[in-house]
């Protein structure tokens, strides 16, 4: 059964993006919905609410929303990398955009698409099923020395070469196909002490394969100037992550963007002539409260970053 939805870090989101009736919004990772829901009941029938999101149970999801709000809606399934672009393109110009990061819980609760490491399933963690490129494919083709770079780059996992070395001697054997295949690759590689520390022994194997599956990294590297084309002056952008790879590259193009001059400092004067683009919604990230975690277990990684575009500049 598919766990109900909570959307994370809800409350803190919609006072960051502070939406208002009429406004245009675009909900690049729709997920579940929960955030969509509470941002469309805010816009009224003079509003937009845009959705973007690769995975069909998401337009799903977006389809039973979109009849029960007041305010116009759209749904572009597509990476929100590709969504944005395509609205872009199109010369569209909203007041607020957000991305909420990494899986939705809908993807981790449907025990087929093989994303935890908590249940028996097959190697899949595609958040779009049209794509080729599966875990099993990456599990089982990728060459020794670039799966533990995946490991080590995309999970910052310190037994990178021992878990890659483990798989690649398994996988002459027989090919991995499950879920606990790979959890057990993955405790016979780490050291026994290891594997009570941090929690699962898996999990960053697990995030590092994801990632790489889905290019989720590249997908935000894409998807962040994107946004901000997209934003009116004005506007409004929050980010949700859920790990550091994801987090350091908010809180960089966000702090790039509310950054005036860069003269060096020797300078008795400004040269540079240049003005902040952006003013800082939240100085520091936003995590959850004990409440919210004790609520949500799965909130507790949860970052959130938001700034206001102040000015154009133009490209």
């Amino acid at each position: 059964m598919t766990a109900i939805h909570v959307p994370v870090l809800a409350g803190e989101l919609i006072d960051a993006l502070a939406p208002r009736p009429g406004q245009v919004a675009v909900d690049a990772t729709v997920g579940g919905g929960g955030h969509a829901r509470l941002i469309a009941d805010r816009l009224g029938p003079g509003g937009t609410l845009i959705g973007i999101d690769r995975d069909p149970i998401a337009e799903e999801r977006f389809a039973e929303l979109a009849a029960e709000v007041s305010c116009e809606t759209r749904f572009i399934r597509a990476t929100f990398a590709e969504g944005l672009e395509q609205l872009r393109d199109e010369g569209l110009r909203a007041d607020m955009i957000t991305l909420d990061l990494g899986m939705s819980s809908l993807q981790v609760d449907t025990r087929e698409r093989g994303f935890s490491y908590s249940y028996d399933a097959p190697l899949d963690m595609r958040m779009d099923p049209r794509q080729p490129l599966t875990a099993a494919e990456v599990v089982n083709h990728w060459d020794e020395r670039r799966l533990a770079r995946v490991l080590r780059e995309y999970g910052e996992e310190r037994y990178a070469a021992r878990i890659a070395r483990a798989i690649a001697r398994r996988r002459r054997e027989a090919p991995l196909e499950t879920t606990h295949e790979l959890v057990d690759a993955v405790k016979a590689a780490i050291p026994v002490p290891a594997q009570f520390a941090g929690g699962h022994p898996a999990k960053r194997t697990f995030q590092a394969i994801r990632i790489a599956v889905n290019d989720e990294l590249e997908q935000l590297d894409r998807a962040l100037p994107l946004a901000w084309a997209v934003l009116r002056e004005g506007g409004r952008m929050g980010v949700i992550s859920f790990h550091s790879l994801e987090d350091r590259r908010v809180k960089r193009f966000l702090a790039d963007r509310a950054r005036g001059c860069v003269c060096p400092p020797d300078l008795p004067v400004c040269v540079c002539g240049r003005e902040p683009e952006a003013e800082l919604v939240t100085r520091k990230s936003v995590v959850p409260t004990a409440g919210e975690v004790a609520h949500n277990p799965r909130s507790k990684s949860a970052r959130l970053r938001a700034a206001r575009k102040v000015r154009e500049v133009a490209a």
